[in-house]
Protein backbone atom coordinates (compact mmCIF):
# COMPACT_ATOMS: atom_id res chain seq x y z
CA UNK A 1 0.00 0.00 0.00
CA UNK A 2 2.64 2.43 0.67
CA UNK A 3 4.76 2.06 -2.40
CA UNK A 4 1.10 2.89 -4.21
CA UNK A 5 0.72 5.42 -2.64
CA UNK A 6 4.72 6.85 -3.08
CA UNK A 7 4.67 6.49 -6.22
CA UNK A 8 1.44 8.09 -7.08
CA UNK A 9 2.05 11.19 -4.92
CA UNK A 10 5.53 11.27 -6.26
CA UNK A 11 3.96 11.26 -10.04
CA UNK A 12 1.46 13.92 -8.78
CA UNK A 13 4.16 15.98 -7.16
CA UNK A 14 6.01 15.87 -9.65
CA UNK A 15 3.17 17.30 -12.24
CA UNK A 16 1.55 19.93 -9.73
CA UNK A 17 4.96 21.16 -9.60
CA UNK A 18 4.49 23.00 -13.30
CA UNK A 19 1.11 23.74 -12.67
CA UNK A 20 -0.35 27.79 -12.24
CA UNK A 21 -3.34 26.22 -10.82
CA UNK A 22 -1.97 24.40 -7.32
CA UNK A 23 -3.14 27.54 -5.33
CA UNK A 24 -6.38 27.90 -6.60
CA UNK A 25 -6.95 23.99 -5.80
CA UNK A 26 -5.92 24.61 -2.84
CA UNK A 27 -7.59 27.47 -2.45
CA UNK A 28 -10.98 25.99 -2.60
CA UNK A 29 -10.28 22.94 -0.37
CA UNK A 30 -9.88 25.51 2.41
CA UNK A 31 -13.07 27.86 1.44
CA UNK A 32 -15.30 24.69 1.48
CA UNK A 33 -13.46 23.37 4.85
CA UNK A 34 -14.19 26.53 6.04
CA UNK A 35 -18.07 27.18 5.21
CA UNK A 36 -18.97 23.46 6.06
CA UNK A 37 -17.60 23.79 9.42
CA UNK A 38 -16.88 27.21 10.33
CA UNK A 39 -14.04 29.64 9.74
CA UNK A 40 -12.29 28.73 13.27
CA UNK A 41 -9.40 26.16 12.74
CA UNK A 42 -9.02 25.14 15.96
CA UNK A 43 -12.87 24.02 15.95
CA UNK A 44 -12.67 22.71 12.76
CA UNK A 45 -10.54 19.46 11.65
CA UNK A 46 -11.02 19.78 8.51
CA UNK A 47 -10.36 23.18 7.89
CA UNK A 48 -7.18 22.63 9.84
CA UNK A 49 -6.13 19.85 7.77
CA UNK A 50 -6.46 21.69 4.24
CA UNK A 51 -4.50 24.54 5.68
CA UNK A 52 -1.54 22.08 6.83
CA UNK A 53 -2.06 20.94 3.45
CA UNK A 54 -1.95 24.71 1.81
CA UNK A 55 1.36 25.20 3.80
CA UNK A 56 3.24 22.07 3.01
CA UNK A 57 2.83 23.30 -1.03
CA UNK A 58 3.99 26.40 0.46
CA UNK A 59 0.72 28.48 0.39
CA UNK A 60 1.85 32.18 1.34
CA UNK A 61 -0.77 32.94 4.70
CA UNK A 62 -2.29 35.40 2.98
CA UNK A 63 -3.84 33.30 0.06
CA UNK A 64 -4.55 31.13 3.17
CA UNK A 65 -7.07 34.11 5.14
CA UNK A 66 -8.10 35.22 1.45
CA UNK A 67 -9.72 31.66 1.03
CA UNK A 68 -11.05 31.62 4.73
CA UNK A 69 -12.73 35.14 4.46
CA UNK A 70 -14.29 33.82 1.06
CA UNK A 71 -16.20 31.40 2.61
CA UNK A 72 -18.21 34.06 4.53
CA UNK A 73 -18.86 36.43 1.71
CA UNK A 74 -22.23 37.52 0.07
CA UNK A 75 -20.99 36.12 -3.47
CA UNK A 76 -19.22 32.93 -1.89
CA UNK A 77 -19.93 30.42 -4.21
CA UNK A 78 -21.44 26.89 -3.32
CA UNK A 79 -19.02 24.19 -4.46
CA UNK A 80 -20.23 20.94 -4.94
CA UNK A 81 -18.17 17.98 -3.87
CA UNK A 82 -18.54 15.02 -6.89
CA UNK A 83 -16.70 11.72 -7.98
CA UNK A 84 -16.65 9.59 -11.48
CA UNK A 85 -14.52 6.93 -12.43
CA UNK A 86 -12.99 5.68 -15.89
CA UNK A 87 -10.90 3.74 -18.01
CA UNK A 88 -7.90 5.16 -19.36
CA UNK A 89 -5.29 3.75 -21.96
CA UNK A 90 -4.12 0.44 -21.52
CA UNK A 91 -7.36 -0.30 -19.09
CA UNK A 92 -5.76 1.85 -16.34
CA UNK A 93 -8.44 2.81 -13.76
CA UNK A 94 -9.09 6.35 -12.93
CA UNK A 95 -11.12 7.75 -10.13
CA UNK A 96 -11.80 11.60 -10.20
CA UNK A 97 -12.32 13.55 -7.35
CA UNK A 98 -13.91 17.18 -7.94
CA UNK A 99 -15.43 20.28 -6.42
CA UNK A 100 -17.33 22.37 -8.98
CA UNK A 101 -20.08 25.05 -9.03
CA UNK A 102 -20.99 23.45 -12.57
CA UNK A 103 -21.03 19.93 -13.03
CA UNK A 104 -21.91 19.96 -16.65
CA UNK A 105 -18.76 21.25 -17.27
CA UNK A 106 -17.09 19.23 -15.17
CA UNK A 107 -18.39 15.55 -16.15
CA UNK A 108 -17.84 17.05 -19.37
CA UNK A 109 -14.25 17.62 -19.09
CA UNK A 110 -13.28 14.60 -17.29
CA UNK A 111 -15.16 12.66 -20.29
CA UNK A 112 -13.16 14.35 -22.52
CA UNK A 113 -10.14 13.58 -20.84
CA UNK A 114 -10.66 9.97 -20.74
CA UNK A 115 -12.21 9.52 -24.14
CA UNK A 116 -9.19 11.54 -25.92
CA UNK A 117 -6.85 9.05 -24.18
CA UNK A 118 -8.67 6.02 -25.61
CA UNK A 119 -10.89 5.63 -22.44
CA UNK A 120 -14.08 6.67 -21.55
CA UNK A 121 -16.41 6.89 -18.32
CA UNK A 122 -17.93 4.32 -16.49
CA UNK A 123 -21.16 4.67 -14.09
CA UNK A 124 -20.46 5.82 -10.39
CA UNK A 125 -20.02 2.62 -8.59
CA UNK A 126 -18.11 0.13 -10.60
CA UNK A 127 -14.67 1.15 -9.28
CA UNK A 128 -15.54 1.73 -5.73
CA UNK A 129 -14.46 -2.44 -4.70
CA UNK A 130 -11.16 -1.79 -6.64
CA UNK A 131 -9.82 0.65 -4.28
CA UNK A 132 -9.77 1.25 -0.12
CA UNK A 133 -10.19 4.80 0.87
CA UNK A 134 -7.54 5.47 3.77
CA UNK A 135 -6.29 8.27 5.72
CA UNK A 136 -2.86 8.96 5.10
CA UNK A 137 -0.63 10.81 7.49
CA UNK A 138 2.90 11.86 6.86
CA UNK A 139 5.43 12.90 9.85
CA UNK A 140 8.65 12.71 10.58
CA UNK A 141 9.39 10.28 13.85
CA UNK A 142 9.74 12.64 16.86
CA UNK A 143 13.20 12.79 19.16
CA UNK A 144 12.59 10.58 22.06
CA UNK A 145 9.73 8.46 20.41
CA UNK A 146 9.78 5.33 18.28
CA UNK A 147 7.21 3.30 16.01
CA UNK A 148 6.13 0.86 18.81
CA UNK A 149 5.28 3.39 20.89
CA UNK A 150 3.17 5.30 17.77
CA UNK A 151 1.69 2.28 17.18
CA UNK A 152 0.24 1.62 21.09
CA UNK A 153 -1.24 5.41 21.56
CA UNK A 154 -2.86 5.08 17.86
CA UNK A 155 -4.13 1.64 17.40
CA UNK A 156 -7.35 2.76 19.32
CA UNK A 157 -7.98 5.37 16.92
CA UNK A 158 -8.29 3.06 13.85
CA UNK A 159 -4.23 3.00 13.34
CA UNK A 160 -3.88 0.14 10.65
CA UNK A 161 0.05 0.28 9.87
CA UNK A 162 3.05 3.18 10.16
CA UNK A 163 5.49 2.94 7.19
CA UNK A 164 8.44 4.13 6.45
CA UNK A 165 10.31 5.52 3.62
CA UNK A 166 13.62 7.48 3.44
CA UNK A 167 13.03 8.90 6.80
CA UNK A 168 10.04 9.97 6.30
CA UNK A 169 6.60 7.96 8.37
CA UNK A 170 3.60 7.29 6.86
CA UNK A 171 0.31 5.82 9.21
CA UNK A 172 -2.59 4.57 7.28
CA UNK A 173 -6.51 3.83 8.59
CA UNK A 174 -9.68 3.56 7.46
CA UNK A 175 -11.41 7.20 6.00
CA UNK A 176 -13.61 6.74 8.87
CA UNK A 177 -11.11 7.28 11.33
CA UNK A 178 -9.35 10.24 9.77
CA UNK A 179 -10.47 12.35 12.65
CA UNK A 180 -9.66 10.67 15.24
CA UNK A 181 -6.29 9.58 14.00
CA UNK A 182 -5.85 13.57 13.43
CA UNK A 183 -6.96 14.11 17.04
CA UNK A 184 -4.27 11.70 18.98
CA UNK A 185 -1.60 12.89 16.40
CA UNK A 186 -2.13 16.14 18.05
CA UNK A 187 -2.44 14.92 21.53
CA UNK A 188 1.47 13.11 20.88
CA UNK A 189 2.58 16.62 19.62
CA UNK A 190 3.53 14.95 16.45
CA UNK A 191 4.00 17.46 13.42
CA UNK A 192 2.23 16.50 10.65
CA UNK A 193 3.38 17.39 7.44
CA UNK A 194 0.22 16.34 5.15
CA UNK A 195 -2.77 14.54 5.71
CA UNK A 196 -4.66 12.93 3.01
CA UNK A 197 -7.83 11.08 2.22
CA UNK A 198 -6.26 8.37 -0.29
CA UNK A 199 -7.84 5.67 -2.60
CA UNK A 200 -5.67 2.78 -2.47
CA UNK A 201 -5.69 0.57 -5.13
CA UNK A 202 -7.04 -3.19 -3.89
CA UNK A 203 -5.04 -4.84 -6.55
CA UNK A 204 -2.33 -2.90 -8.20
CA UNK A 205 -1.34 -2.87 -11.71
CA UNK A 206 1.93 -2.97 -13.45
CA UNK A 207 2.53 -1.14 -16.94
CA UNK A 208 5.43 -0.77 -19.29
CA UNK A 209 7.51 2.69 -19.66
CA UNK A 210 6.02 3.42 -22.64
CA UNK A 211 2.68 2.61 -21.11
CA UNK A 212 3.12 4.95 -18.41
CA UNK A 213 3.88 7.38 -20.81
CA UNK A 214 0.48 7.72 -22.61
CA UNK A 215 -1.66 7.60 -18.74
CA UNK A 216 0.39 10.21 -17.65
CA UNK A 217 -0.64 12.57 -20.43
CA UNK A 218 -4.18 11.78 -19.36
CA UNK A 219 -3.28 12.43 -16.27
CA UNK A 220 -1.94 15.91 -16.82
CA UNK A 221 -4.64 16.99 -18.43
CA UNK A 222 -6.83 15.95 -15.46
CA UNK A 223 -4.67 17.30 -12.96
CA UNK A 224 -4.33 20.61 -14.20
CA UNK A 225 -8.47 21.04 -14.65
CA UNK A 226 -9.30 23.53 -11.79
CA UNK A 227 -12.22 21.19 -11.12
CA UNK A 228 -10.02 18.18 -10.48
CA UNK A 229 -9.57 18.15 -6.33
CA UNK A 230 -7.45 14.48 -6.88
CA UNK A 231 -7.01 11.60 -9.15
CA UNK A 232 -6.54 8.22 -8.21
CA UNK A 233 -5.03 5.34 -10.34
CA UNK A 234 -4.59 1.34 -9.94
CA UNK A 235 -0.57 1.95 -10.53
CA UNK A 236 1.13 -0.73 -9.02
Amino acid sequence: MGRAFEYRRAAKEKRWSKMSRIFPKLSKKITIAAKEGGMEADMNPALRTAILNAKAENMPKTNIDAAIKRAAGKDAVNFIETTYEGKGPHGVLVFVEAATDNTTRTVANVKSYLNKAGGGQVSNGSLEFMFSRKAVFEFLMPEGMDVDDIELELIDAGLEEIEENDGTYYAYGEYTSFSDLAHELEKLKIEVSKAELQRIPTTPVEFSEEQMEDIEKMLDRMEEDEDVQGVFTNIA
